[in-house]
């Protein structure tokens, strides 16, 4: 079996992969550091924009 070469704080947590689920629907993994320091959490609105070529995902405003 081979190891994840990664490791927790080198850099590479930016570096995700698009994955396919269902016929119509992606994912993108989001780092735990990040969601900490956002104070995000588990199952929380967000909204999903695209800006200047970029996809930009913001804390949904209620």
């Amino acid at each position: 079996m081979k190891k994840n070469p990664r490791k927790h704080g080198d850099g590479s947590e930016k570096i995700r992969k698009i994955t396919k689920t269902g016929s119509y629907t992606y994912y993108v993994t989001i780092p735990k550091s990040y969601m900490d320091e956002l104070g995000w959490r588990e199952r929380q609105l967000v909204e999903v924009n695209i800006e200047n070529g970029r996809l930009v995902i913001s804390d949904w405003p209620q």
